[in-house]
Protein backbone atom coordinates (compact mmCIF):
# COMPACT_ATOMS: atom_id res chain seq x y z
CA UNK A 1 0.00 0.00 0.00
CA UNK A 2 1.47 3.53 -1.00
CA UNK A 3 1.74 6.09 1.49
CA UNK A 4 -1.53 8.34 1.61
CA UNK A 5 -1.20 11.84 -0.88
CA UNK A 6 -1.50 13.85 2.10
CA UNK A 7 1.04 12.11 4.56
CA UNK A 8 3.56 12.46 1.10
CA UNK A 9 2.52 16.30 1.09
CA UNK A 10 3.28 16.64 4.82
CA UNK A 11 6.73 14.71 4.83
CA UNK A 12 7.69 17.00 1.60
CA UNK A 13 7.05 20.12 3.77
CA UNK A 14 9.15 18.76 7.12
CA UNK A 15 11.79 17.77 4.76
CA UNK A 16 12.29 21.09 3.57
CA UNK A 17 12.46 22.61 7.27
CA UNK A 18 15.98 24.64 7.37
CA UNK A 19 16.03 25.45 3.32
CA UNK A 20 16.54 28.99 3.23
CA UNK A 21 14.31 31.64 2.41
CA UNK A 22 13.95 33.63 -1.21
CA UNK A 23 11.35 35.78 -2.37
CA UNK A 24 9.60 33.91 -5.74
CA UNK A 25 11.85 30.89 -5.09
CA UNK A 26 11.09 27.82 -6.42
CA UNK A 27 13.77 25.52 -6.08
CA UNK A 28 15.18 24.02 -2.37
CA UNK A 29 18.97 23.90 -3.84
CA UNK A 30 18.52 28.20 -4.10
CA UNK A 31 15.84 29.02 -1.42
CA UNK A 32 12.05 29.01 -1.46
CA UNK A 33 9.43 31.14 -0.30
CA UNK A 34 5.85 30.06 0.49
CA UNK A 35 4.40 29.49 -2.90
CA UNK A 36 7.87 27.42 -3.77
CA UNK A 37 7.13 25.68 -0.44
CA UNK A 38 3.50 25.09 -1.05
CA UNK A 39 4.48 23.66 -4.69
CA UNK A 40 7.15 21.13 -4.10
CA UNK A 41 5.22 19.74 -1.17
CA UNK A 42 1.88 19.12 -3.07
CA UNK A 43 4.37 18.08 -5.83
CA UNK A 44 5.46 15.17 -3.76
CA UNK A 45 1.58 14.03 -3.04
CA UNK A 46 0.90 13.94 -6.73
CA UNK A 47 0.05 17.84 -8.10
CA UNK A 48 1.40 18.34 -11.44
CA UNK A 49 -0.03 21.43 -12.49
CA UNK A 50 1.35 24.90 -12.74
CA UNK A 51 2.62 27.13 -9.90
CA UNK A 52 0.97 30.87 -10.19
CA UNK A 53 4.32 33.17 -10.11
CA UNK A 54 2.23 36.72 -10.76
CA UNK A 55 1.72 37.81 -7.33
CA UNK A 56 2.95 40.86 -5.27
CA UNK A 57 4.71 40.26 -1.94
CA UNK A 58 2.21 42.27 -0.18
CA UNK A 59 -0.78 43.63 -0.46
CA UNK A 60 -2.31 40.01 -0.99
CA UNK A 61 -6.11 40.10 -2.56
CA UNK A 62 -7.74 36.97 -0.38
CA UNK A 63 -10.62 36.63 -2.50
CA UNK A 64 -8.24 36.55 -5.94
CA UNK A 65 -5.96 34.07 -3.99
CA UNK A 66 -8.82 31.73 -3.38
CA UNK A 67 -10.17 32.18 -6.45
CA UNK A 68 -7.03 30.64 -7.78
CA UNK A 69 -6.52 28.05 -5.49
CA UNK A 70 -9.97 26.65 -6.10
CA UNK A 71 -9.31 26.54 -10.19
CA UNK A 72 -6.52 23.99 -8.90
CA UNK A 73 -7.13 20.07 -8.52
CA UNK A 74 -7.95 20.60 -4.70
CA UNK A 75 -10.87 19.83 -2.45
CA UNK A 76 -11.51 21.14 0.85
CA UNK A 77 -9.51 20.19 3.64
CA UNK A 78 -10.67 18.58 7.01
CA UNK A 79 -8.36 20.44 9.27
CA UNK A 80 -5.69 17.12 8.97
CA UNK A 81 -2.10 16.87 8.08
CA UNK A 82 -0.71 17.64 4.55
CA UNK A 83 -3.10 20.42 3.46
CA UNK A 84 -2.54 23.64 2.06
CA UNK A 85 -3.45 26.67 4.39
CA UNK A 86 -4.24 30.16 3.16
CA UNK A 87 -3.17 32.66 5.71
CA UNK A 88 -3.06 36.38 6.81
CA UNK A 89 0.29 36.67 8.40
CA UNK A 90 -0.14 40.42 8.71
CA UNK A 91 -2.61 43.14 7.26
CA UNK A 92 -2.63 43.10 3.61
CA UNK A 93 -0.09 40.22 3.43
CA UNK A 94 -1.22 36.42 2.45
CA UNK A 95 1.03 33.36 3.89
CA UNK A 96 0.57 29.70 2.37
CA UNK A 97 1.98 26.78 4.73
CA UNK A 98 1.68 23.26 4.84
CA UNK A 99 -0.31 21.96 7.79
CA UNK A 100 1.69 18.72 9.57
CA UNK A 101 0.26 16.47 12.73
CA UNK A 102 0.91 19.09 15.98
CA UNK A 103 1.71 22.51 13.78
CA UNK A 104 2.22 23.30 10.39
CA UNK A 105 5.30 24.28 8.10
CA UNK A 106 6.31 27.37 6.06
CA UNK A 107 8.84 30.13 4.70
CA UNK A 108 9.24 32.51 7.32
CA UNK A 109 10.64 35.58 5.63
CA UNK A 110 11.93 36.78 9.20
CA UNK A 111 14.08 34.02 10.28
CA UNK A 112 15.30 33.71 6.47
CA UNK A 113 14.48 29.74 6.40
CA UNK A 114 11.60 27.12 6.07
CA UNK A 115 10.53 26.37 9.73
CA UNK A 116 8.34 23.90 11.31
CA UNK A 117 6.23 25.86 13.74
CA UNK A 118 4.00 23.38 16.15
CA UNK A 119 0.52 24.22 17.33
CA UNK A 120 -2.21 25.59 15.36
CA UNK A 121 -1.98 28.81 12.94
CA UNK A 122 -0.80 31.85 14.41
CA UNK A 123 -2.64 33.99 11.85
CA UNK A 124 -5.98 33.98 10.46
CA UNK A 125 -6.71 30.88 7.99
CA UNK A 126 -9.22 31.78 5.52
CA UNK A 127 -9.20 28.56 3.44
CA UNK A 128 -7.71 24.87 3.67
CA UNK A 129 -7.80 22.58 0.73
CA UNK A 130 -5.77 19.15 0.23
CA UNK A 131 -5.30 17.03 -2.62
CA UNK A 132 -7.85 14.25 -3.27
CA UNK A 133 -6.76 10.41 -2.00
CA UNK A 134 -5.68 8.13 -4.73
Amino acid sequence: MSEARSARVANAALALVSVRFRPHGRDPRFGLDCVGLAAWALRAGGYAGAVPDDYALRHGDATRARAVIDRLPLIDGIDGPGELLLCASAPGQLHLAISIRGGLVHADALLRRVVARPGPAPWPVFGRWRLEEE
